[in-house]
């Protein structure tokens, strides 16, 4: 059982080491004196009113010589259409697509995303939702074309707005880990993901591909299972200076959280295989890991000290590690509770993810 537990570790400490350990030592990009091209941003919005008007304006705001705002006004019934009109008035930049009210369009997110892309008039489109709001004036400036002719991708990372409690920190850390592991893999030449509140890439690129077609079936992967499709190691880059970073509203209950990750864990299933894979064994021997150690707890006291030592041991390395990305992706204040929160964080994924086999299947986006 010691061997099992401290092989458990090795496989943990293989994507400790030679991938998350990668974008420790990652150079953060400096500003971009200027603007290549001119950018489309594209965000859908479903009854987002709220932070339509908190958030919006600054979007409009950026600090970037020609870009327009594509936003989606998916069937909203509580005033977003008039508010977007009214501020159309004032922002030459601001572009409404509106979907009718149909059972034609119950497509969701994808079906939104798709009429803001035809909508868009430039070939470089950045994504962002209508819960988020940048970091900087300057974000527009990191995530647009790149200088590299091959890049067709950009991803980026979007942290959540702390608030209090114990669900805010486990949502903060899961997205953090997240990051972690797709800006990681993506590094290492293996993109399998991005989230789409902040996430750019070529207009060419969607319509040679068919867009969402192999994937329209499902409710989300409108940002995950496009990059999982389209990302190689030539045409990806990614963003992790805190101005390209895009902040977002997170969920306020359990309920809407589990929901979130049910459609997340839905989308998953459509990866690549060897991207299923990898995945695999990372929440595999994670599981093991803590099967084995509490497995050597009911035997002797000499098995008990080396387990100890041996998750001891484990603790520490990933602290050496994760304790400086997370102050690099502007998540610093989660450091201080790392060991507990990777731990429930493991927990709550295994149960969720048991859940979402076999619960019920159709989840909307909104």
């Amino acid at each position: 059982m010691l061997s099992i537990f401290a092989f458990c570790l090795l496989v943990q400490l293989y994507f400790v080491l030679f991938v998350h350990l990668r974008l420790t030592n990652t150079q953060i990009e400096a500003l971009p004196t200027t603007a290549s091209k001119p950018v489309s941003v594209i965000i859908c919005a479903r009854n987002e009113i709220v932070n339509l008007k908190q958030y919006l304006p600054i979007v409009l705001s950026q600090n970037y010589p020609e870009f327009e705002v594509v936003v989606v006004n998916d069937r909203s019934w509580d005033g977003t259409e008039d508010y977007l009109e009214d501020l159309e008035k004032k922002y030459d930049n601001l572009k409404i697509v509106k979907i009718l009210d149909s059972d034609k369009f119950l497509a969701g997110k994808k079906f939104a995303a798709t009429m803001g892309i035809k909508a868009a008039k430039y070939e470089w489109m950045v994504f962002t939702d209508a819960d988020c709001v940048p970091e900087s004036e300057n974000w527009l400036r990191y995530m647009q074309q790149s200088d590299r002719e091959e890049t067709e991708i950009i991803l980026g990372f979007s942290p959540y707005i702390k608030t209090r409690g114990l669900l805010n920190a486990l949502i903060r850390f899961e997205t953090f880990f997240t990051g972690v592991n797709y800006l990681s893999f993506a590094l290492k030449g293996m993109p399998y993901m991005g989230v789409g509140r902040n996430l750019a890439y070529k207009k060419p690129l969607f319509f040679k591909n068919k867009g969402f077609a192999a994937h329209m079936h499902i409710q989300s992967g409108d940002d995950d299972l496009f990059v999982n499709a389209n990302a190689n190691a030539f045409n990806t880059e990614i963003r992790i200076s805190s101005d390209s970073q895009v902040w977002s509203e997170p969920n306020s209950s359990w309920r809407s959280y589990l929901r979130q990750k049910k459609r997340h864990f839905g989308a998953g299933k459509l990866y690549k295989s060897k991207h299923k894979f990898i995945l695999s064994v990372q929440i595999i021997f994670q599981f093991l890991f803590y099967c084995a150690f509490t497995a050597c707890m009911f035997f002797g006291r000499d098995a008990q000290y080396i387990a100890g030592g041996i998750l001891l041991l484990s603790i520490i390395i990933k602290c050496f590690v994760y304790l400086k990305l997370l102050k690099r992706l502007n998540c610093g204040d989660l450091r201080w509770c790392f060991p507990i929160l990777d731990i429930l964080l493991f927990l709550f994924l295994s149960i969720n993810g048991f859940f979402a086999l076999f619960g019920k299947k159709k989840v909307n986006w909104r």
